[in-house]
């Protein structure tokens, strides 16, 4: 009789930033198939997503990979439920409009590698600075590039894992780094993001390090961390029409406070107008522009206006569930029926 760990994964009910959550169930004869993940509970009251009298909230599996850590292991990521059955507040989740997965999704998630020790970037001396930025971005060496050790054994866990990880590179500040990931469904690409992010954190527990998301932790001439969000339709891969995609990047105009809302806590920080990014006041978008609020990549027009789009707002510390869901609702609010029939 064999016995296999379940990593439930789920977020809990901090606001606005919400932490991974996570406890071990053990499962005999277990088939490794999502169907065959029960449903769970845990203290609702301990993630600030239920009070003490009436604590249990409901852990629904909803994705499965295997875990690359543990033997006989697999992560389980959950939406959460109130105890009558009913999606939580905090399940973001619930709230994305892509059933048939029409919209794909790449992730482009940045970070800071930070030692546990000094608290500090790996890379900045206690007390001062290391270089200034224009040599750590995909730098080669060990006079600039810091944590390549820890990051290439992410890496190797997330392929392991099954996840689409599609690359890695050094950013450019000192202990700066980003991985991509990708995927056909915006849950999926969700999933994917938090189970990577899982990986990460569980890691750090080896190295003496943490990880952190501020999208400016480091103040000063310094770049910020972001998740810029790659998105297409079948409407963006095929319209053909620029027409079509300056009617879609119009869309979110009038859209963007309730974009920057979910976009991720302190982004006003990054969000200055300089170091690559528009300001959080602005909405702008342009053909190979980092410095817009959504870019038009120079390949999508290469290839006759058929591809897709990349909004450069979001900040390390969102969540993609929201990201991709507020995303998706204006895109679809756009009238470009007409425009391709």
């Amino acid at each position: 009789m064999s016995k296999t760990k379940l990593e439930y994964i789920w977020l809990d009910g901090y606001k606005p930033t919400a932490n991974l959550r996570s406890k071990t169930k053990i499962e005999e004869n277990f088939s490794g198939k999502l169907k065959d993940c029960p449903m769970w509970s845990f203290d609702g009251s301990s993630t600030r997503q239920a009070k003490g009298g009436f604590s249990d909230c409901l852990l629904k599996p909803v994705a499965i990979y295997p875990d690359p850590s543990r033997k006989n292991g697999y992560l389980v990521m959950n939406e959460v439920l109130n105890a009558d059955g009913t999606h939580h507040e905090s399940n973001a989740r619930a709230t994305i409009d892509d059933n048939n997965d029409d919209f794909w999704f790449g992730f482009e998630q940045e970070y800071f590698i930070m030692d546990s020790k000094t608290q500090l970037p790996l890379g900045f001396p206690v007390g001062g600075y290391p270089g200034p930025q224009g040599m750590y971005y995909c730098s080669v060496g060990g006079r600039n590039t810091h944590g390549r050790d820890f990051v290439e054994e992410h890496a190797d866990l997330c392929i392991a894992a099954g996840l689409n990880f599609e690359g890695i590179n050094q950013e450019v500040a000192s202990g700066q780094w980003e991985f991509q990931l990708f995927a056909k469904g915006a849950k999926k690409a969700g999933d994917e993001i938090w189970i990577a992010r899982y990986l990460l954190d569980r890691l750090t527990e080896q190295y003496g390090y943490y990880i952190d998301y501020h999208p400016k932790p480091i103040k000063g001439d310094w770049n910020g961390s972001g998740m810029h969000a790659n998105f297409s339709n079948e409407v963006l891969r095929t319209c053909g029409s620029k027409e079509v995609y300056e009617t879609i990047c119009e869309a979110f105009r009038p859209v963007t406070k309730e974009h920057i809302a979910v976009y991720g806590e302190f982004n006003d920080q990054r969000l200055t107008g300089e170091h690559e990014t528009q300001s959080i006041h602005e909405f702008s978008y342009g053909v190979s522009d980092r410095g817009a609020s959504i870019r038009i990549p120079i390949i999508t027009v290469e290839k006759g206006w058929k591809g897709w789009l990349e909004d450069r707002r979001p900040a390390s510390n969102g969540d993609p569930y929201k990201i991709a869901s507020r995303i998706i609702k204006t895109v679809k609010t756009a009238n470009v029926v007409a425009l391709t029939t």
